[in-house]
């Protein structure tokens, strides 16, 4: 028994895949309309508005010189040279601030009683700013860039710090309890509810030490350095180079989305169990 497809058939197929390929589209288009529709007008406006010199093209020159500017640097290597280096610098102190300040909180988190013994002269080094100690840390280490990144590491560490602490200290109880009544040992109590359970606010206080390691990384570079982006911007602002300046800070701008991408990323690889709950 054979069967026959009309041309009337296969007319109504093509029709419908097309009609579902649009509605695909017109989804998408929405949704990037919601997601970046702002940002688009934003800089639209932007350049509409220096171009027409209702800004100041001067201060705000045209987002065109901006990128032609961000390009020609790019191109050349000499913003390459100062994305590499600021990043060695915040990377190499948050590396050290995660490396310090993780292990460190799942201890105090456990023992509440170095917890208590330490929460106080914490406190007070959070609360003291890391700008203000800059100078303190220039005389013991000198204008290279051992002062630049302890800056960085000292600002950084607090975040991570405190926020695990609060991660292990907000775990269920109950889950200890019910883990102890099954006789788990206290490591593999630590290893399979405390830990786990403490993830979500590890990543909460990695992706503000984040946003604040570059941001001390652009004040450490506008005080002491010939190199890198913090440096560039005030180097560019100096000898009124400003569509270049506008161009370091928007890489600024962009390697701190990169850097939240990455931690968003991992934090949903690692922490499945808890976003499916959202």
């Amino acid at each position: 028994m054979t069967y026959q497809i009309s041309e009337t058939d296969v007319r109504g197929r093509k029709v419908a895949d097309i009609s579902a390929a649009l509605l695909g589209l017109g989804r998408r288009a929405r949704t990037l309309a919601a997601d970046y529709g702002l940002l688009v007008a934003f800089f639209a406006g932007w350049q509409i508005a220096s171009t027409a010199g209702w800004l100041n093209p001067a201060v705000f020159p045209p987002i065109d010189k901006v990128a032609s500017a961000l390009w020609t640097g790019l191109s050349s290597g000499a913003l390459i040279d100062d994305i590499a280096i600021s990043l060695q610098r915040a990377g190499f102190a948050f590396a050290a601030a995660v490396a310090l300040g993780i292990p460190l909180g799942l201890f105090m988190g456990q023992i509440r009683a170095v917890e208590r013994a330490l929460d106080p002269i914490l406190q007070l080094f959070r609360q003291t700013s890391a700008l203000a100690l800059y100078p303190v840390f220039i005389l013991l280490l000198g204008l290279g860039e051992g002062s630049k990144i302890f800056v960085i590491f000292w600002a950084t560490l607090f975040p991570i710090l405190l926020a695990t602490i609060g991660g292990v200290k907000e775990v269920d109880s109950k889950l200890i309890e019910m883990g102890r009544t099954f006789g788990a040992s206290r490591a593999t109590v630590f290893r399979r509810i405390v830990l786990p359970a403490s993830v979500p606010a590890i990543f909460v206080g990695l992706r503000l030490s984040a946003t604040t390691a570059l941001l001390l990384l652009i004040a450490a570079e506008m005080i002491g350095a010939n190199k890198g982006l913090g440096f560039q911007v005030m180097n560019a602002q100096y000898n009124f180079q400003i569509p270049l300046m506008f161009a370091a800070i928007f890489l600024l701008a962009f390697l701190g989305l990169g850097a939240n991408w990455v931690l968003v990323v991992l934090q949903r690889r690692l922490c499945r169990w808890s976003t499916a709950h959202h």
